[in-house]
């Protein structure tokens, strides 16, 4: 049997770095990291905005998960300044040093949060759907311009734009994922996550996806969403190019009187 990818997860102890530690054990030889503790044994303390204490975590891993963040939304410029911008840098950096063939970067569908104030978007967030067919709404895609509403999805798109020079300029393998709302949760929890939320299984799927995409995948943006009958972002080309298939779907929820 061949051995397992080893798999770097930066963030670790998060949210969503516990629920794909949680999914990916079994598969991949996996390494955290996180600047709190309580990650667990195989989670070390570390902070990325110094490159010289972490970098020897990178070594020998063939994939590195970057779940950065360490500015709530909507942030501020200055938050994002002194702590994103240089922690985003540093683990692709520290990728490159260490030889690391592909980054999965943790972006977020803030970067074009401002469709969502426009028809029928803002529609569908405030679930009005009268007039409406799902299956008629223009999705949103990666394709179009980006339009964070703030300083945290600025700091998203230039995670992704620097994931392109890193991509293009040194040869490494980078997927950037908008993920769209994660609680940790299957079910809705308010309006708008009928449309929006991505469930704990199809986010473990969508990342091992991304993990074992073809080595001629070398960039791309993928929206991180679960088959939502009112979802407003695009998967093809998640679906094309890596085999993300979504299991789940908000709206079953609605039958059972959630939220």
């Amino acid at each position: 049997m061949p051995d397992k990818k080893r798999v770097l997860i930066v963030g670790a102890a998060g949210r969503i770095g516990t629920v794909l530690r949680e999914g990916l054990v079994d598969r991949y030889a996996l390494r955290g990291i996180d600047i709190q503790s309580g990650g667990g044994p195989d989670v070390a303390v570390g902070d990325v905005r110094d490159l010289a204490s972490v970098e020897r975590h990178f070594q020998g891993i063939d994939t590195v998960v970057n779940l950065l963040r360490m500015t709530n939304e909507p942030g501020t410029w200055e938050d994002v300044y002194h702590n994103d911008l240089p922690g985003i840098w540093n683990t692709f950096e520290a990728a490159r040093m260490a030889g690391v063939k592909r980054v999965i970067f943790a972006s977020s569908n803030r970067a074009t949060e401002k469709y969502e104030r426009e028809h029928p978007y803002s529609a569908i967030m405030a679930g009005d759907y009268e007039g409406l067919d799902p299956s008629a709404i223009p999705y949103v895609d990666a394709t179009m311009p980006v339009r964070p509403q703030g300083p945290y999805g600025i700091v998203k798109v230039f995670g992704e734009v620097l994931g392109r020079w890193f991509a293009e300029h040194y040869g490494m393998s980078v997927l950037c994922l908008r993920f769209g709302r994660f609680t940790g949760e299957e079910k809705p929890g308010d309006v708008r996550q009928f449309s929006v939320l991505l469930s704990p299984r199809d986010l473990v799927h969508l990342v091992e996806r991304c993990i074992e995409a073809p080595d001629d995948v070398r960039y791309g943006i993928f929206y991180g969403v679960s088959d939502n009958t009112w979802r407003i972002w695009d998967i093809s080309e998640a679906e094309r190019l890596i085999g993300y298939q979504p299991q789940d779907n908000m709206e079953t929820w609605r039958q059972r009187g959630s939220p």
